[in-house]
């Protein structure tokens, strides 16, 4: 596109919020906030539109005089918006089509969506397929980030994965370069496997802290203090996987092949049978990935 894209955002959730912000203030004309007609829906739709010049409408209300459609509704609801909003596109172009025949006055034509998104990371961008049937080029545009009420982060350096047709993946990769973020292309037949990845990497990683949490309280600890008093190695561990890689900084029992310990770890860990799993489990991936010495010895004793 010679131009930049103006958007109608479709929803109004924490992704949606964060979004249509992020766009404005790169400098995006943000046109339209569709939401449900109801006030659980309307009160957020409201407050956004207000923040990013837009106005609240629903899909029957929606003027659609925006290039690019951004779906950011829940994975079920997405090819549901899809067809409404296809269906509305129709019908307003019969209802013009035939105002100009009766009128046999030139009128402007209505705006024409030429794009459309969604940012789910599970699902491919044929839940848009109403919208592609209708001539609009889709496309599963995915950041690879985490979006939380009350949090605000940066997208500078976030992947956003990429699949869906040519001209919408062109356009997609464009505003997230605008946006300070990167790109990559996914296949279609990858994309459950990115989400499993893209799972892991936070949502299952939260699991792994609460995990933390409840092992800390064999220790004699409180939740709220093993979360504090973990954070400093947390972050550590975090900043030497970033700087040096996995096995640089690999530490503790299992690098230096010491099985007593790892068995002591166990046995404290049988009244806690969570913890303990996840401790196995996390163990024999270490023996897989990660420099083990005596790596037979703590295999044999992690099966038993």
């Amino acid at each position: 596109m010679t131009r930049e894209p103006s958007v109608a955002i479709v929803g109004a959730g924490s992704l949606a919020s964060f979004l249509a912000t992020a766009l404005n203030d790169a400098g995006f004309t943000i046109t339209e906030i569709i939401a449900r007609d109801r006030p659980r829906s309307r009160r957020p739709a409201h407050a956004l539109a207000a923040k990013v010049g837009a106005r609240t409408v629903t899909t029957r209300s929606a003027v659609l005089d925006a290039t690019l459609l951004w779906f950011c509704v829940p994975d079920r609801e997405i090819h549901g918006a899809a067809s409404a909003l296809a269906g509305h596109l129709a019908a307003r172009a019969a209802a013009h089509k035939k105002n100009r025949v009766q009128s046999k006055v030139p009128s402007k034509v209505p705006s024409k969506v030429r794009f459309a998104f969604h940012s789910s990371g599970a699902l491919l961008s044929r839940e848009l397929e109403p919208l592609r049937t209708a001539g609009i080029a889709v496309a599963s545009v995915h950041p690879l980030m985490t979006f939380v009420a009350g949090t605000h982060p940066s997208l500078t350096g976030v992947p956003f994965a990429m699949e869906g047709d040519r001209a919408a993946t062109q356009v997609a990769r464009q505003i997230v370069r605008k946006l300070g973020a990167e790109s990559f292309s996914l296949p279609a037949a990858r994309k459950a496997a990115y989400h499993a990845w893209a799972t892991l990497t936070s949502p299952l990683l939260l699991a792994f802290l609460v995990t933390l949490e409840e092992a800390a309280r064999a220790a004699g600890l409180t939740r709220e203090d093993a979360r504090r008093k973990s954070l400093p190695i947390i972050r550590q561990t975090l900043a030497n996987y970033s700087r040096l890689g996995p096995a640089p900084s690999f530490s503790g029992p299992l690098v230096r092949g010491d099985a007593e310990t790892v068995a002591k770890h166990l046995a404290a860990l049988k009244k806690h049978p969570g913890p303990r799993e996840v401790y196995v489990a996390l163990a024999r991936a270490a023996l897989r990935g990660l420099p083990v010495k005596n790596r037979e010895g703590l295999s044999r004793l992690l099966r038993g």
